[in-house]
């Protein structure tokens, strides 16, 4: 009995998802829901018009338990990766999915619309999901880290919602949804590369970060064994170890820490890195830094885009777990994102957003927010993955 009704759960979930994105279609039994579901702009009828109700999820958009159930079709995930145990100095991000949430509570209301990218994430040919969160211990660093990879590849692999039966750019020739993880501290990223890289291979590294984050982990902590010495800012030295980054292709931006010498640099540069230091806004502007990190990374190869919120100045976000004055301000961060337009962004991840160091205006969980609806924003205006094999194609076609 209790089987019959799970099974009957999961397909009204299912259900109810696959209307997503069609409200039109959508109809609401009962003598007196219109009083309460109706299509105002912003809310497509789903829940209650009002920005402030219902549960949270990113930008109010449908939940399912995906790592629950396979029912659910997706082009572009959302899953959280509450983990903070690698952190070195202020802990805290294992609340950052939740507080991210929270912030993306006004994205999409008004319409959703996208004036400076001319799109609108949330009324396109992508179905969007918030697929909850990754359960991840906080007693085991190593089996949260093996926790994160397998739920991100278990979101990864999938087949998506759009095109899943034409050719992709992955390794086995097919087209796979995108994930955006919520992080969590910086760590994260080395199980989401792991995870990646069993689907595509090596792929390019867009980092937007206040720190290098390739630091030996001789040099940064002198953890004992090797599973000690991952945490967020060894995990970019371990995935180019493990050969998760592709060789010359992968660019910081964002950078303004001190080093414990130049060796710091050339330890970088051999783990495959150019740098954009934040400064450079002052000198080559935010067009200048859009157009190293597009020469750096091309349109055309798979790319993981990683944002560590702290590449914002702490006067606009706060909230984090190792803040560097001097970075940029939440207006240049989105710009520049959006300055990425026709990468092929096949994964990303936001990461080191602690909320219990926000102001009571959530300006960092809000910048979060809004960043990741550029970010959503640039993945809905590329087109499914399939496409970007058949651009390859006439891009092909014309050079011969």
């Amino acid at each position: 009995m209790a089987m019959k009704v799970l099974a009957t759960v999961a397909g009204a979930l299912a259900a109810l998802v696959a209307a997503h994105g069609h409200h039109d279609q959508e109809t609401f039994e009962g003598p007196h829901k219109q009083l309460w579901y109706n299509t105002l702009p912003g809310d497509g009828g789903t829940q209650a018009d009002s920005v402030f109700s219902g549960i949270a999820t990113f930008g109010r958009i449908q939940y399912f338990p995906c790592l629950a159930s396979h029912d659910a079709k997706y082009d572009i995930a959302f899953i959280g990766a509450p983990f903070d145990t690698g952190t070195s100095y202020r802990p805290g991000a294992r609340f950052g999915p939740s507080g991210i949430r929270q912030g993306s509570r006004k994205v999409g209301f008004s319409g959703g619309y996208n004036v400076p990218l001319d799109a609108n994430p949330f009324n396109s040919w992508a179905t969007v999901l918030d697929c909850g969160d990754i359960p991840v211990t906080s007693y085991d660093n190593a089996y949260a880290i093996q926790q994160i990879e397998e739920g991100h590849n278990s979101i990864l692999s999938r087949a998506p919602a759009t095109d899943a039966k034409k050719k992709g750019p992955s390794k086995k020739g097919k087209t796979l949804p995108r994930v955006i993880t919520l992080g969590g501290d910086h760590t994260i990223t080395l199980p989401l590369l792991r995870s990646v890289n069993r689907e595509y291979g090596p792929v390019s590294v867009i980092h937007f970060d206040s720190h290098l984050d390739t630091w030996r982990p001789k040099v940064f902590g002198g953890a004992p064994s090797e599973q000690a010495s991952i945490n967020h800012g060894t995990y970019f030295y371990h995935a180019s170890q493990e050969g998760l980054l592709a060789n010359d292709s992968n660019i910081h931006a964002g950078i303004r820490t001190t080093l414990s010498g130049l060796s710091d640099y050339e330890n970088d540069g051999y783990c495959g890195f150019e740098i954009v230091e934040a400064r450079e806004i002052d000198t080559i502007g935010m067009h200048g830094i859009i157009r190293k990190i597009r020469e750096r990374v091309g349109t055309e190869k798979p790319v993981y885009l990683s944002i560590d919120i702290d590449t914002l100045d702490p006067a606009f976000a706060p909230a984090t777990g190792t803040p560097e004055t001097g970075g940029w301000s939440t207006r240049e961060l989105r710009t520049i994102i959006r300055g990425l337009e026709g990468v092929n962004l096949v994964a990303a991840d936001i990461v080191e957003v602690a909320p219990a160091y926000d102001t009571n205006a959530e300006h960092t969980t809000m910048a979060a927010a809004d960043t990741l609806y550029e970010v959503m924003t640039l993945m809905v205006k590329k087109g499914p993955l399939s496409q970007t094999i058949e651009q390859e194609g006439h891009e092909n076609d014309e050079e011969l």
